[in-house]
């Protein structure tokens, strides 16, 4: 959320991180099952796309908004700050684009996003994608299957209480 409205640039880590392959798995991932992988040139501010998923989960649409928004963004190359790719976004998945913009730019939806950055920082959030579990758990970074079950395996066989 400390992201400037027009974005910025990447991190210079970030750059030397990506120039040693550090998404060449992400590519192999995505390649593997026919989608379209874009690497983004920008760290982009992404309020207003959480705020619109907020208006979109109101109205039954949130996981699909998420999703074709991820779309625009890692299969296109679109910056989610743009009302035209929310917009179209909204059109997608049978939305109104309308009042989609006029309920997130009088915003309705500020507070709630707000709220739930401030949570993620609390419960230790240090990076996207996280996952949380049962509100206790994280697993953070783009992460295989066998990750995911493992985690939920554990958390399983714990004793209640621990």
């Amino acid at each position: 959320m400390d992201t400037p409205p027009e974005g910025r640039d990447l991190p210079e880590h970030v750059k030397r991180a990506r120039a040693q392959g550090s998404e060449q798995r992400l590519l192999q991932i995505a390649q593997s099952y026919g989608m379209e992988f874009v690497s983004v040139e920008r760290i982009y501010n992404t309020r207003l796309a959480h705020e619109a998923t907020e208006y979109a989960r109101e109205h039954g649409k949130g996981n699909e908004f998420h999703k074709a928004v991820f779309s625009k963004v890692y299969a296109e190359g679109r910056d989610p700050s743009q009302w035209d790719v929310l917009r179209s976004v909204a059109q997608e998945v049978g939305l109104d684009p309308e009042e989609l913009q006029r309920k997130v730019e009088n915003e309705k939806y500020m507070a709630n996003v707000v709220d739930q950055v401030r949570w993620a920082y609390q419960i230790g959030v240090t990076g996207v994608p996280t996952y949380v579990i049962n509100d206790r758990y994280a697993i953070v970074g783009a992460q295989p299957y066998e990750v995911f079950k493992g985690a939920l395996e554990q958390i399983m066989n714990q004793t209640p209480g621990e």
